[in-house]
């Protein structure tokens, strides 16, 4: 069981945890109010590369949650990270995805081009056709680097589950006979760039997440506490499906913040 003894600092997952798509999961002005009378550290990890920080910035604004961008990071920065690491002076890369994940890259040097990319980078595109599908499979079976965001198959919205980036990813991965990179969750990452933004013991942190093979696995393989709501993806069992459990399973933030009171 979690308990507030031992935790210093949330990482919360958004989509899922926070919202669906434009609709908020509970009422998030109340819940974040709770966690900062509890004086807890609070920050984002996300494998949506859709929007730029700053959008998710705005986003938890409009839901009453205030951050600064320091608190945020999603797996468009950390392919960013990855790509500087491989490739310090920038270059050009195919992209599919949408403006959010441009932007990012674009601010760590890495822009779209269908010329000569040195690598492709994929990720969630809801105007994703064929014509790209196909530039991007001519590229990889080139042998460039295959880099995918993240792996989620799909993503929770108001009127039900859509394709997410895992979809997309299976398609080139299918025409092209390569597996990609993944960024994002399940690799811990993320969590590793928020534990030391806020010089927490990844012992004392609590990831929540919406899905067993991404937020949670990512949460155990960083060290952290970790807590499965039932608010997305992932259900009960889904959970008895895992040798690996959560710290706990709740039905949603609210609860799990209730009992941390």
């Amino acid at each position: 069981m979690v308990t507030k003894s031992t935790i210093k600092a949330l990482i919360l997952d958004m989509d899922g945890v926070l919202w669906r798509d434009t609709e908020p999961i509970g009422d998030l002005n109340t819940i974040f109010k709770k966690i900062d009378q509890l004086g807890l550290h609070t920050s984002f990890a996300t494998n949506n590369a859709t929007r730029s920080i700053e959008q998710y910035v705005q986003k938890l604004q409009s839901f009453g949650v205030n951050a600064k961008p320091e608190q945020i990071v999603n797996s468009g920065i950390a392919t960013a990270r990855y790509l500087q690491q491989h490739f310090p002076s920038g270059g050009r890369v195919y992209i599919i995805g949408e403006e959010g994940l441009f932007a990012t890259l674009g601010n760590y040097g890495f822009t779209h081009s269908i010329e000569d990319p040195i690598a492709v980078v994929a990720s969630l595109d809801r105007q994703v056709n064929y014509q790209k599908l196909k530039e991007a499979t001519t590229f990889i079976r080139a042998g460039i680097p295959f880099i995918g965001t993240n792996p989620d198959p799909a993503l929770p919205t108001p009127g039900g589950y859509i394709p997410g980036t895992g979809a997309i990813l299976a398609a080139l991965s299918a025409a092209s006979g390569r597996k990609p990179e993944i960024m994002g969750k399940p690799s811990p990452v993320m969590y590793q760039i928020l534990l030391s933004g806020m010089n927490i013991k990844a012992e004392n942190a609590l990831a929540v997440g919406d899905q067993m093979p991404t937020d949670i696995v990512a949460g155990i393989e960083a060290g952290c506490q970790t807590a499965l709501v039932l608010t997305g993806v992932s259900t009960r069992e889904t959970v008895d499906n895992f040798e690996f459990q959560p710290t706990c399973v709740v039905q949603d933030l609210a609860q799990l913040i209730d009992g941390l009171e």
